[in-house]
């Protein structure tokens, strides 16, 4: 049996379809058989309930790292994938954790816990480059970056970029791309061609064929609590995320 890998969905850039991402791609991954565990690393916790589960559950994430609950104590199952859930006391663990030990390595502690119980744990970090993101990027063997088909998701990359090789330097040599990919993608627009093109130049090898198409049915899901697949199976954006899926496996898997 392997270690889980662990992948962090990361973008600084809010609305790039991070969250969608994560839900939807564990989900997916989650019915071809794979051992998923989500962690909703963000205080918005909004993978937690587009993954169906109570944002008011008593332990989750915070509690593993503010209060030392053991991590699988923290974790919630449910039939798209397990778990760990985010709160809104999550928003505070920042200045909280500032005078803890290893502080930068509180996450990869924690899932390091449960690791073996996996194939793969994807975080759902913040849209922001503090110091629960610098723990996502420290847990993580690979980065996968959603990017929205338009003018200024090329920017924030480069703030991106940095803060990954001042991670790989000096906390985490060993943090890869695993992929970046299109979202909320209108192939009808010479913009979103461009920008997926400008995009395979930055990241030759490393951009998913899959795109992400701008679908209303996977807006609508997460207020059902429910992954798009389970929502609504024959939508383009289910079809995009289980093609995702299998394009994830076949890289992984070789």
């Amino acid at each position: 049996m392997r270690m889980a890998k662990i992948v962090a969905i990361v973008n600084q850039k809010g609305g790039v379809g991070k969250t969608t991402s994560c839900v939807n791609l564990a989900a997916a991954l989650k019915a071809a058989g794979q051992r998923i565990l989500l962690c909703d690393f963000d205080p918005q916790a909004n993978a937690t309930s587009g993954m169906g589960v109570d944002k008011t559950v008593s332990n989750g994430i915070y509690d593993v790292l503010i209060n030392s609950v053991e991590t699988e104590k923290a974790i919630v199952r449910t039939s798209y994938g397990d778990v760990l859930p985010s709160s809104k006391a999550l928003a505070g663990a920042s200045v909280e954790m500032i005078d803890l030990p290893e502080r930068q390595f509180r996450l990869r502690m924690a899932l390091e816990q449960v690791r073996d119980n996996y194939d793969y744990v994807f975080i759902d970090c913040p849209p922001s480059l503090e110091l629960l993101t610098l723990n996502a990027l420290c847990a993580a063997d690979s980065l996968l970056v959603p990017l929205q088909g338009e003018y200024y998701a090329l920017e924030g990359l480069s703030d991106l970029m940095n803060t990954v090789r001042l991670v790989r330097r000096s906390l985490n040599p060993k943090l890869e791309i695993e992929g970046v990919l299109l979202t909320m993608f209108d192939g009808r627009t010479n913009l979103a061609i461009q920008v997926a093109q400008e995009v395979k130049r930055f990241f030759p090898g490393k951009v998913y064929a899959t795109v992400i198409p701008r679908n209303v049915r996977l807006s609508e899901a997460p207020s059902h609590g429910k992954p798009i697949t389970s929502y609504d199976r024959s939508c383009r954006g289910a079809e995009a995320y289980v093609q995702l899926a299998q394009e994830f496996l076949k890289r992984n898997n070789g």
